[in-house]
């Protein structure tokens, strides 16, 4: 087994030129948008993506979380793919960290809108929501989030390195399935409790301040879920196609392609109800959030993000050849991250931009975040052997066949 990942001089080269443009988008934004007219969309295009990129690289952890708890030993000859993009999670974090005590403590009005005390005091749905959308309340729940989202990443990836040096005895392995399964179920807990509730309220609904879904959590998580999975199959195609990963086959890419395939429909699901619920219901505190997306300027992009998001991945991805192919999964997995890169877009820009503009600048800061998170998980593929070679399931993996 070809088990040792070498970082390709290209692969770095390509993330190197990928975090470059990042870097060069944002001063190029900073120059052009950084007037009173424009710096709403020069945070907001730093808030979208940072928190995008972030969730997705949490996938990592949830991953590896939902897969221990339910027993599952499919995954375990691919888990370290996984393993390696959740170690992102404590860079990203750290950069979303900075970005949002910026827009809270300088009072970037044009993203969130609460900051401004002033206006609050004489905006009622503003002052009756204060009490959690305020500095205090924000940046302690942030902290924490934050801190225990790095602390379980750090401890689940620690933990698997471990396992390594380990005995392959039958005690060994109960051990290590009870030790996993019991930091899993500590992790899900807070996963459901953030990502699941209040988190995405306070990032990223609050730019909408006077609008609320009970439902939003829920369409955040299905987004970032299901691009976290794509970005999980572009790592393991990429090893595959370099010689790495030999026990992994089209067996455990179809069963990556038919989770993908699920959760474009979840996400489609909740995309319907939470319009359908706020159409039906005509309540000018909800309606104001589709005002802009329905019949304003980000039209298009409100519907094309549903053909990209739902109808490509119904259409590509309802065929088991598909799902089997590794070509095929590559452009669908990019056009998926893509998709929901643009569902963010659109979630984020109406309400910190007053038009619709080509998101040069978005998109190049985005390609910055991709920039690190190749690279982040790159130098942690390299760290250790690819296969877990003490697992108790590892067998299962290899002979797996769907």
């Amino acid at each position: 087994m070809k088990d040792q990942f070498v970082v390709p001089a290209k692969l770095k080269t390509t993330s190197f030129v990928l975090m470059g443009i990042g870097v060069l988008t944002l001063l190029i934004g900073l120059v052009a948008l950084g007037g009173e007219h424009g710096s709403g969309r020069f945070w907001g295009g730093i808030l979208q993506n940072s928190t995008f990129f972030l969730l997705v690289a949490l996938v990592g952890t949830f991953f590896i979380g939902v897969t221990t708890l339910a027993h599952g030993g499919w995954h375990v000859g691919f888990r370290r793919v996984p393993e390696a993009l959740s170690m992102a999670v404590p860079v990203l974090g750290g950069i979303l960290f900075v970005v949002l005590m910026i827009l809270v403590f300088g009072h970037k009005d044009q993203v969130y809108h609460w900051t401004n005390l002033e206006h609050v005091e004489h905006d009622p749905i503003l002052k009756g929501k204060s009490a959690f959308l305020g500095a205090g309340f924000f940046t302690t729940a942030t902290i924490i989030t934050l801190g225990l989202w790095i602390l379980f990443t750090i401890k689940l990836r620690n933990m698997s390195l471990q396992e390594d040096s380990w005995d392959l005895s039958p005690d060994t392995g109960r051990r290590l399935l009870w030790r996993n399964s019991v930091w899993c179920g500590g992790f899900i807990v807070i996963y459901a409790l953030s990502v699941g509730s209040t988190t995405p309220w306070l990032w990223l609904m609050s730019v909408d301040a006077h609008w609320y879904s009970t439902m939003y959590s829920w369409y955040t998580f299905a987004s970032t879920w299901v691009s976290g999975l794509s970005m999980i199959a572009l790592f393991v195609i990429y090893l595959k196609k370099h010689g790495y990963m030999s026990w992994v086959n089209e067996e455990h890419l179809h069963d990556l392609g038919k989770l993908m395939f699920a959760f474009s429909i979840f996400w489609t699901y909740l995309w319907f109800s939470q319009y359908m619920l706020t159409w039906y219901a005509n309540i000018p505190e909800e309606t104001v959030y589709f005002q802009p997306r329905v019949w304003g300027p980000f039209r298009g992009v409100f519907f094309l993000n549903l053909i990209i998001n739902f109808v490509l991945p119904l259409l590509l991805l309802m065929k088991r050849d598909t799902k089997r192919n590794f070509t095929a999964m590559t452009y669908i997995a990019i056009l998926i991250i893509f998709g929901h890169w643009l569902d963010f877009f659109q979630m984020v820009a109406p309400a910190t931009s007053q038009a619709l503009h080509f998101p040069w600048y978005e998109f190049g800061v985005g390609l910055g975040f991709v920039g690190v998170i190749i690279f982040v998980t790159a130098q942690q593929l390299a760290k250790a052997p690819l296969v877990p070679k003490n697992h108790p399931y590892l067998k299962e993996s290899i002979v797996h066949h769907t």
